[in-house]
């Protein structure tokens, strides 16, 4: 209710003062003609009596931007209870108060400390109120006032991107669309022109053209090419105060590029083309490139390239290489200088891609002739067929010729040409031909049952030039003759009955043959001559390629006769005819009376002797422990066949002395006697080792004696070599190697048996946890042991 009150008064107290008030539509020099001045009345101490209150303003509006030295006057506050003896204090409070607004509290002038700008802050509200000095009460109740900052042009337009990028196609219509751009001004868009920003081109003329009031960018110019020109750049300029002088104004760059359209058909750079493509040119294989140049780029530029006409339509073909859009001329078929020498073509070359808005600019397509001239080689000879087919029949004789390859030199010479077979396809040198003429004849039998197809290959080769050789397969069928005779197809063994019956069927056969009918086999069956008369059994060929054999007599006795053996002929019916003789074997067994058999042995053999069961187990069991009792004999005897026959201490402490006594080795010429080594006849060839027994005994063999001045190491080599080739050597332990250390060597003897003669004593009793083979040895030591410590 306080700011309608307020409100009221402020409208009553304008009637009378209405020169002192500045219209809101207009800006103001910033300094007053003369003072007005806002004056307070407070009611008085009569409730029924109001005063009036009167508000008298400067100014409304401050300027921004004020460029003066002294703060920017703004107006003065004064209350009707102001006697003028400094009793009221005036304060303000609101934005910006005591820092960017200021009051004489005092005489109530009111003052901007601070340069102000409406872009940061267009209004600021604030409250101004009269107390008593001396009380602190206020006189006056707070009012609210508002000061709204005067806009000048002081923010130049600034576009929302520094630089554009955009795209047109080429050939594009006058007037298309291309990119719209807008700047914005910060200046207040209410008060005057100071925001209102208009567009213009300052470079990108006469090509483009630019709306003043939106912005948009259009095309100014017809049938701008890519070709000739593709990018442009195109500067804006945006100005407020509407285009006036004295606007400010900003720019921005619009990059323009023209993207390909297919306007322009492919061309051959020349119109002829000539490629040379010698005979031997594989099929597939290039022969050469062209090329049609389009000035268009990406797919407008792809290019399809065809044959359309020419005496080499069918002999050759072109494709398209997609990276580098060329035709690729191949060879279609085989290539021949002696028949044709020169084709000529016509190649057309069209855009994949056709634009219809373009055709009246041309056909896109273009052609051009091309002539490829076949060049001759030295080609290897050809064959009159890609392969042959031969037959021979298995039994015909060697050196038969069954079959003639043919081969030509296709060059205008005429080379001989000479024949010869692969031997990897003959491993077995069945076949051989005849270099000449080229005829095939065997060389080895044939067997159709062993291998009915030889697959061999032929090479013609020229004669002035084997290099030029070529190669053909050959298969040769081996036809069937009747050179095997049929055979049972399985082996027959069968049995009858004791109890059998006359004329029964005992056993059915069957036959196979290893060589080929066309019409089928066809067997018969029949007995031996020397079995037809006098057999216990008959014969019945079933003409089906089978037959049955059948008792003749009721009874058979197994103890009599346990096996027959009964000889069949089988027979074909091929020519020449070929027949075998095979034997069936018939047991006779003991059967139920259901024919069932039940055993065929002879029986008769064991029962009469009216042994038992327990009998034969005893009978077995002795025959066992007999053999264990032959088995550990003959392991005792080898064991005592290997004992040595000295078992004496002395006798192997000297035979360890005399084989193995290095000495101090070879510079030690007083532990032991080199001369020995170099006098064999001075060493008993007789004595031999009697530690254990030899089993053959043969001759010494006699060394040859060595020169006095022969080397050590060269009478060791000598020593060494006849040892490993002296027969009589003896096959047990005796160890005969010579090892040669040289002079002076740092690693002195290596022998473990050198241990003998060190002071150090030894523990031997490990020996007797090694077995029983080991026993005298350990005892041997140990006795030793125990003789020291005693």
């Amino acid at each position: 209710m306080r700011t309608y009150h307020c409100f009221w008064l402020l409208l009553w107290a304008g009637q009378p003062h209405q020169s002192f008030l500045t219209p809101l539509s207009k800006r103001t020099s910033g300094f007053p003609e003369k003072e007005k001045v806002l004056v307070l009345s407070g009611n008085s101490r009569q409730d029924l009596h109001r005063s009036k209150r009167s508000w008298m303003w400067n100014q409304f509006f401050l300027l921004e931007e004020y460029t003066g030295t002294d703060y920017q006057y703004v107006g003065k506050l004064h209350s009707d209870q102001d006697k003028g003896d400094g009793s009221l204090k005036y304060i303000l409070s609101g934005d910006g108060a005591g820092d960017l607004f200021i009051i004489n509290e005092n005489t109530g002038d009111i003052q901007a400390t601070k340069r102000l700008d409406r872009e940061e802050k267009p209004v600021y509200i604030l409250r101004a109120q009269a107390i008593n000095r001396r009380t602190g009460r206020p006189v006056e109740p707070e009012s609210e006032f508002i000061i709204k900052i005067h806009d000048i042009n002081d923010n130049e337009p600034m576009f929302t991107k520094d630089v554009y990028n955009a795209s047109i196609p080429e050939m594009s219509d006058v007037g298309t669309f291309v990119v719209q751009v807008t700047a914005t001004d910060a200046d207040d868009p209410t008060y005057g022109n100071s925001a209102k920003v208009v567009y213009s081109i300052l470079q990108g003329q006469p090509y483009f053209s630019v709306e003043s009031e939106t912005g948009i960018i259009k095309t100014a110019l017809l049938n701008m090419d890519r070709e000739n020109r593709e990018q442009y750049q195109v500067v804006i300029q945006a100005k407020d105060m509407g285009g006036q002088m004295g606007g400010l104004s900003g720019t921005t760059t619009v990059n323009i590029t023209l993207t390909d359209v297919n306007d322009n058909p492919p061309r051959f750079p020349q119109s002829t083309y000539q490629f040379r493509a010698p005979e031997s040119t594989p099929l597939d294989s290039p022969v050469g490139r062209i090329k049609a140049n389009d000035a268009d780029v990406d797919e407008n530029a792809e290019i399809e390239y065809s044959i359309t006409e020419g005496d080499g339509y069918d002999m050759f073909g072109i494709t398209t290489d997609k990276d580098t859009q060329e035709g690729i001329i191949t060879v279609k078929k085989a290539l021949d200088f002696e028949s044709k020498n020169l084709y000529i073509l016509k190649v057309e070359a069209t855009n994949t891609h056709v634009d219809p808005r373009f055709l009246y600019l041309g056909p896109f397509k273009d052609s051009a002739t091309v002539r490829i001239q076949v060049e001759d080689v030295d080609e290897p000879p050809m064959f009159s067929r890609p392969a042959y087919i031969m037959e021979v029949k298995e039994d015909v004789p060697l050196n038969s010729i069954i079959g003639t390859v043919t081969a030509q030199d296709p060059d205008a010479a005429k080379n001989p040409v000479k024949y010869s077979v692969d031997r990897h396809t003959d491993m077995d040198r069945v076949f051989n031909i005849n270099s000449g003429n080229g005829s095939i004849f065997t060389s080895k039998p044939l067997d159709r049952e062993t291998l009915l197809w030889h697959n061999i290959t032929v090479i013609a080769a020229e004669i002035n030039n084997p290099k030029q050789s070529s190669r053909v397969p050959v298969f040769i069928k081996v036809l069937d003759v009747n050179d095997n005779a049929p055979e049972f197809a399985m082996f027959y063994e069968t049995f009858v009955c004791e109890n059998a019956k006359a004329d029964q069927l005992i056993q059915t056969l069957s036959a196979v043959d290893k060589d080929d009918s066309h019409n089928g086999h066809q067997f018969s069956f029949s007995l031996a001559p020397e079995a037809a008369s006098s057999s216990n059994f008959t014969l019945q060929d079933n003409r089906d390629n089978t037959a049955g054999i059948f008792t003749r007599k009721t009874r058979y006795n197994r103890h009599e006769t346990s096996t027959y053996f009964l000889p069949v002929v089988i027979s074909d019916n091929d020519y020449p005819i070929q027949s075998s003789t095979e034997t069936v074997t018939i047991r006779v067994c003991a059967c139920d009376h259901r024919g069932k058999m039940l055993s065929c042995n002879a029986e008769a053999l064991i029962h009469p002797t009216g042994l038992s069961t327990g009998a034969l187990i005893a009978i077995l069991l002795c025959i066992i422990i007999l053999l264990v009792t032959v088995v550990l004999f003959a392991a005792l005897r080898r064991q005592r066949k290997k004992e040595p026959l000295i078992i004496s201490k002395e006798d192997i402490r000297d035979n360890i002395v005399s084989y193995n006594d290095e000495g101090g080795g070879e510079e030690d010429t007083q532990a032991f006697d080199i001369g020995t080594l170099r006098n064999p006849e001075a060493i008993d060839d007789n004595k031999l080792r009697r530690d254990i027994v030899p089993e053959t005994l043969f001759m010494p063999r006699r060394t040859a004696t060595a020169r006095d001045n022969t080397d050590v190491r060269d009478f060791i080599n000598q020593r060494l070599k006849e040892n490993d080739t002296d027969p009589t050597a003896p096959p047990y332990d005796s160890l005969a190697t010579y090892a040669y250390e040289g002079n002076g060597s740092v690693a002195e003897s290596l022998s473990s048996l050198e241990s003998v003669t060190t002071d150090g004593d030894q523990d031997y009793d490990y020996l007797s946890d090694w077995g029983p083979r080991f026993k005298k040895l350990a005892d041997m030591y140990g006795s030793m042991d125990s003789d020291k410590d005693s």
